[in-house]
């Protein structure tokens, strides 16, 4: 058994997961995922303003600094993918704080993820975009450009006797999927392995949302949450593998914060694509068999993906946004008249400056009945919080609004209040760019001190797979037949939930808390049903449902419904986080006997 703790899900994390895990002291490895596609473009605007930057700086000074001298004397090896758009350079500053402190601690580093170099001829091809099928954006805009590496790469670096390990763009999972690669020596044709290492990896990235963090019973945990407990890996060389958490540490490891972790931002349970494998998650199976354990099991492997997935980040104008409070009687009907004057103003000036109208204006009204759409059942509030933001491609437009929202405070309703300070300032819209590349056309090397050496791996013809022929098959739960007395009740009492994001894509998981409550779940969260909760928020009626037999659960996928997503959305939930929350709010009607038992 190889026990992996998973330290951080974000750049900018809090820094409990470290010295959690080295008091813990019998641990293998700690793996650091920092990389959203939002953070990839921050960090390439950061390279080319300084070309050693670029990379998750604080993991050096933050991270690996303060507790180097430990680090050595544990035994325990790193993998982080803090090297964003420059992890040579990451790995340069590790290798420094090394030799400053006299260890012997061996560095290395995996590239090939970064195609700028290979931009033009990119773009030559004219490539579409995976999802909306749009042709690629004007060259000059481009920030970044990544492939998503796999977990190979990482293995090897590790063969050739690295302690620490840095890596650009790679999916969130691969770190540990790696370490389990080169612990047991799984290869490209174990399928049903990669899968389990790869579903034991994306439980453990986003750091405390499998302990606690984000969970729907939040209220067991509260008292706790202050001292979280990160997650823990034991995993076993027949892929099985147990979650638990240090011990003496805060939050919770049950069936509901791992299942809900599994859930989170996934598509098609059947066929969850990754570099190295297409993974089936649709009968894994969670089993609590400790205070703060669970058994993981049942995630199966059925291809590899022919081609890489990239991602191409592009600034596409300006937005800003602020944030402020309406009190008093009708409070909402008043935000909505400061909000509108405002604009009203500064398209008058557009106007006069024969400038273009706002690409988009947002004004959300939080706390008013009608903010979450028709099926929300709110009380009216006499206390609101109104966001109002703009987007155009010059950020003199941009600014302008928010000068218009600063100087009607004296003529606008009563009531208003907010936050003394400066004026939000302008900033760069990133949008994303998804294409698929041959994995022929990725040169990835992996960089120690010493050598550069290339990594290739020999895959069958037959082991790639087309993903298009992969799809779900799994079949949904029929309503049972019963004369049973029902019961109304909220869909939380019944079910726990998770909600993110891919892209413009929401996801939300659904996971019965008892396979009984689950057909009468499953009849009420249909597709029409769930689209017509988030009506309001969709440009498309396009929703897909999936089932999870295994746990059991529902899965949907909104699609266009963010505004863009990330920091291209003027959304006030750009990342869908509040959608579960605005489902488990659903009515559902289920005998009374089921509640009772």
């Amino acid at each position: 058994m190889i026990r992996i703790g998973g330290a951080t899900g974000y750049w900018g994390e809090a820094d409990l997961a470290l010295p959690q895990f080295l008091a813990e002291a019998n641990l293998d490895f700690i793996v650091f995922d920092y990389l959203a596609e939002i953070t990839m473009s921050i960090m390439a605007r950061a390279k080319a303003g300084d070309p050693e930057k670029g990379y998750a700086t604080d993991f050096v000074s933050g991270v690996v600094a303060p507790h180097l001298d430990s680090i050595a004397q544990s035994g325990i090896k790193l993998i982080s993918n803090a090297g964003g758009v420059n992890p040579e350079a990451c790995g340069a500053a590790i290798r420094q704080l090394v030799d400053t402190a006299g260890l012997s601690l061996k560095v290395a580093v995996v590239t090939g993820d970064d195609l700028t170099p290979r931009l033009d001829a990119l773009l030559d091809a004219q490539p579409r975009e995976m999802f909306s099928g749009d042709r690629p954006p004007p060259r000059e805009s481009i920030a970044s450009a990544n492939v998503y590496l796999g977990a190979f790469p990482i293995a090897q670096a590790l063969d050739q006797g690295a302690d620490i390990v840095i890596t650009g763009r790679c999916v969130d999972s691969a770190v540990t999927l790696g370490a389990c690669i080169h612990r047991y020596g799984w290869r490209p044709e174990d399928l049903d392995l990669l899968a389990a290492g790869s579903l034991a990896g994306h439980l453990i990235e986003c750091g405390p949302q499998a302990t606690g963090g984000n969970y729907t019973d939040w209220h067991e945990v509260a008292d706790t949450l202050h001292e979280v407990g990160y997650p823990i890996a034991e995993i076993e060389e027949d892929g099985s593998f147990v979650i638990t958490k240090p011990a003496g540490t805060g939050g919770c490891v049950t069936i509901g914060s791992v299942g809900e972790q599994l859930l989170y931002e996934i598509g098609d349970p059947e066929a969850y694509e990754l570099p190295d494998v297409i993974c089936d998650f649709t009968e894994v199976s969670l089993e609590q068999v400790d205070i703060d354990r669970i058994t993981v099991r049942g995630a199966r492997g059925r291809g590899v993906p022919e081609s890489y997935k990239a991602t191409i980040t592009w600034a596409d104008g300006w937005r800003v946004g602020m944030v402020g409070f309406y009190v008093g009687a009708q409070a909402a009907e008043k935000a909505r008249i400061f909000a509108d004057e405002a604009i009203q103003r500064a398209r008058r000036k557009l106007s006069a400056m024969n400038a273009s109208d706002y690409v988009d204006v947002s004004v959300e009204v939080i706390g008013d009945e009608s903010h979450w759409g028709e099926s929300a059942r709110y009380v009216r509030s006499r206390e609101v919080a109104v966001k109002i933001a703009c987007r155009h491609e010059d950020r003199r437009a941009t600014d302008l609004l928010m000068r218009e929202l600063a100087g009607v405070g004296l003529g606008a309703p009563p009531g208003f209040c907010a936050f003394a300070g400066t004026r939000p300032k302008s900033s760069p819209v990133i949008r994303l760019f998804s294409v698929l590349v041959d994995r022929k056309l990725v040169d990835v090397q992996v960089h120690t001190a010493e050598q550069s050496v290339p990594f290739n791996t020999d895959m069958s013809a037959e082991l790639l797979t087309a993903t298009q022929a992969v799809g779900s098959a799994s079949e949904f739960p029929a309503m049972p037949d019963t004369d049973a007395n029902l019961v109304e009740v909220p869909l939380e009492k019944l079910a726990w939930a998770r909600s993110g994001d891919k892209g413009d894509k929401a996801n939300i998981g659904v996971m019965a808390r008892k396979p009984d409550f689950f057909p009468w779940i499953v009849a009420i969260l249909t597709e029409s049903y769930v689209a017509s909760r988030f009506s309001h928020f969709m440009a498309s009626s396009e929703i897909d449902r999936f089932v999870l037999p295994g746990l059991p659960a529902l899965n949907f996928v909104l699609h266009n419904v963010l505004g863009g997503g990330g920091i291209a959305s003027l959304r006030n939930d750009p990342q869908a986080k509040g959608f579960a929350q605005i489902l488990l709010d659903t009515p559902v009607k289920i005998p009374e006997s089921l509640l009772e038992d």
